[in-house]
């Protein structure tokens, strides 16, 4: 079987049938996701990590149950998805799950998605000139998203203010923060980008490493060993909680800490840290009150678009770890774009020309190099009388 998608404004693009992986949780999915598979998904609002997620295993195309892009804010996950050349077949309901199980081969026609031969569910395929203008138009309403984020962070600002004003009760923890610096690394946008700019950094200074749930797999991927993870445990790989970081699981005020059970059955020792607010702000306070002497922070949540993607309604707590903390934090967020060196073909002309005058010099300057060359052009003309001999 063949695939087809055709999409307004973009050629009709022809791949073999393949092999579909369903998961309602993208982040779980892309761990067993394979180049050429279709992701069907069932993701409303397709966040921008989301996004780059699927994008790096590089599926044929995408199925997503639910809408990739609602128009309640402007999310940029399906737009990043769609410019890179992958598909989205968009609000194809929840009979896809009900049609389809794990490993059945699908083909796409239009905007319909068979297996063997048989209807399993329709859709829309996005194009970016729609993506574009829902995006337009969820800017318009992104004012009253500001309003209602505000005043949500200012009710919760009372019930979190301890964040601020009372010490923290730490758990036993072991790893050294005292005197050094701590790089905490967050499963965010370009969080890869940045960590690779960093590399200068990490050589030279050796901060402690800290995870925040799937920031410990970027780590690894890079070949950092994570010195702590933090977090809830669900979006990080079991290869990574065995690699001897210390574990951290993050509880709630209400006493649950559902990734102790993960860690558990995994039989690999832990503690809780029962806090508000999100894991990214434990690993700040945790860092900061054990001495750390700066924090760094690549890939965090800073901004109002961030926290909709994470479906958060406030930042209160965030707020006020960030107050705490203060001077010692240093959002590295982005740097991967501040400086990009870029080489120009002026620039290896330069060099070569530079390498030419200082051969010239040794040559004028060296009598044993121009008896040498001198050798070596009498040897070139006796051979080249010898050949001319021969013919």
């Amino acid at each position: 079987m063949k695939t087809e998608v055709r999409t307004t404004g973009q050629p009709g693009v022809e791949t073999e049938g393949a092999v579909a992986r369903l998961d309602k949780r993208t982040k779980n999915l892309v761990k067993r996701l394979r180049p050429g598979e279709v992701a069907v998904i069932d993701h409303a609002d397709i966040d921008q990590v989301s996004a780059e997620s699927l994008i790096e295993c590089r599926p044929a195309f995408v199925v997503n149950a639910a809408c990739s892009i609602t128009g309640r804010y402007p999310n940029l996950g399906p737009l990043t998805i769609v410019a890179s050349g992958i598909g989205i077949l968009d609000e194809a309901g929840e009979r896809v799950f009900e049609n389809l199980v794990e490993g059945d081969r699908v083909e796409l026609v239009g905007n319909s998605l068979y297996s063997n031969g048989e209807l399993v569910s329709r859709g829309t395929m996005l194009t970016l000139e729609e993506i574009e203008l829902r995006i337009e138009d969820s800017k318009a309403r992104l004012g009253k998203h500001l309003g209602d984020f505000a005043a949500n962070t200012v009710e919760l600002l009372e019930a979190e203010k301890a964040i601020l004003l009372e010490s923290v009760d730490l758990p036993n923890l072991t790893t050294i923060f005292k005197g050094r610096h701590a790089l905490i690394v967050v499963r965010g946008h370009d969080h890869k980008k940045d960590l690779l700019a960093l590399r200068p950094y990490i050589r030279e200074m050796r901060p402690v490493l800290v995870a925040v749930d799937g920031g410990a797999d970027a780590l690894l991927e890079l070949g950092y060993k994570p010195r702590m993870i933090i977090g809830d445990m669900d979006s990080v790989s079991d290869a990574a909680l065995g690699c001897g970081a210390e574990l951290v699981v993050h509880g709630y005020q209400d006493g649950r800490a559902p990734g102790k059970r993960r860690l558990e059955a995994l039989e690999i020792d832990s503690k809780v840290f029962h806090y508000p607010g999100t894991s990214e702000d434990i690993a700040m306070l945790i860092a900061y009150e054990k001495g750390a002497e700066l924090i760094s922070m690549v890939g965090g949540h800073t901004n109002l678009i961030d926290f909709l993607d994470k479906d958060r309604k406030g930042m209160a707590s965030t707020f006020l770890v960030r107050l705490r903390v203060g001077p010692a934090l240093v959002d590295a967020k982005g740097i991967s774009k501040l400086y990009q060196a870029r080489v120009k073909w002026w620039h290896l002309m330069l060099m070569v020309l530079a390498a030419l005058v200082v051969i010239a010099i040794v040559i004028v300057l060296s009598e044993p190099v121009r008896q040498f060359i001198s050798v070596m052009a009498m040897r070139v003309q006796v051979w080249l009388m010898k050949l001319q001999n021969l013919f």
